[in-house]
This record gives C-alpha cells, sequence and structure tokens, in this order.
C-alpha cells in the first residue's frame, strides 16, 4: 500500500464537496504537471491511503483522509474547450492527462501547514520541502501514522 498528499483549492473541490458527491467520490481532475500525473499512472493502486489537503486558501492544511478509488483514465477536462484545464495539444486516442477517482473517507479537523511544520517527526514531509509545489505526493508510511496520531489528539 501506498500514501499520498493531494492538494485540491476550496474552491475546486473541497472535503465538503466531495463528502456530498455519489459515494463521497470525486475525480480528481486538472493536473497537469508530468510528475504528478506519473504518480498517478504508475504508483497509485485502488485503495491506496490520501491525505486531502487543502491549498491556496486561509488557512492551508489535511482536512480529510481518503483513498484512491479508481484506476487511472483520461481526464476529460483536458478535451473541453470551455474547462481551464483544456489542453489543446492533448488527442483522445492519445491523452496526455489522466486522474483517478477519490473518496473522502472521513473529514477530520484542519491539521495546518504551521503545526505540521512543527512537528520535527514530519520535518522531511515532501510538502514541506522548499520549492515544493506539486499537487499530489507520496507520503512514507511513517509520515502518514505520525500524521493519523495527530489527528486523534
Amino acid at each position: 500500500m501506498h500514501y499520498w498528499l493531494m492538494k485540491s483549492e476550496p474552491s475546486e473541490v473541497s472535503v465538503d464537496d466531495a463528502l456530498a458527491a455519489p459515494r463521497s467520490t470525486v475525480p480528481w481532475t486538472g493536473v497537469r504537471n508530468y510528475q504528478a500525473r506519473n504518480f498517478m499512472r504508475d504508483a497509485m493502486r485502488v485503495g491506496d491511503g490520501v491525505l486531502f489537503y487543502h491549498s491556496s486558501c486561509a488557512e492551508p492544511g489535511i482536512v480529510g483522509i481518503a483513498r484512491v478509488a479508481s484506476t487511472p483514465y483520461p481526464d476529460p477536462t483536458q478535451f473541453d474547450p470551455k474547462s481551464p484545464y483544456h489542453d489543446p495539444g492533448s488527442k483522445r486516442e492519445e491523452p496526455r492527462w489522466l486522474l483517478v477517482d477519490v473518496q473522502v473517507l472521513r473529514k477530520t479537523r484542519n491539521l495546518t501547514l504551521p503545526q505540521l511544520r512543527a512537528d520535527p517527526a514530519l520535518a522531511d514531509l515532501l510538502v514541506l520541502q522548499r520549492g515544493n509545489r506539486l499537487s499530489i505526493t507520496p507520503v512514507e508510511r511513517r509520515h502518514w501514522d505520525r500524521i493519523l496520531e495527530r489527528l486523534a489528539d
């Protein structure tokens, strides 16, 4: 099993939006970074753990526990000229961008970015590394366990 931190702007898809969706499951659309796409394509498996992270908001942080709920498939927003994620260079027969479905298992209190940074056990968590802007990052098992501990406090 693998673990991931997946960022979403609450104005796009919040943890509450995901919980309100059928089966609390949403397609993770709009990933336009090759490394993040490759994580979905090559490493994610159904059942992998996900830390649902709100970004680009007043208090960024982990706001839910989720799981990968599908195998990767083409992101339909790449073909939609009305979408901000439209990619005119991507072809239906050879899609450039993929997504996975994510199912929120539970909403948590917001474990904020300053709280994550203040925990020495999380010092090398990828999302905390200077210059890291990826929307999807792998999470080591020890970090996953520590974050679950912190959320249980």
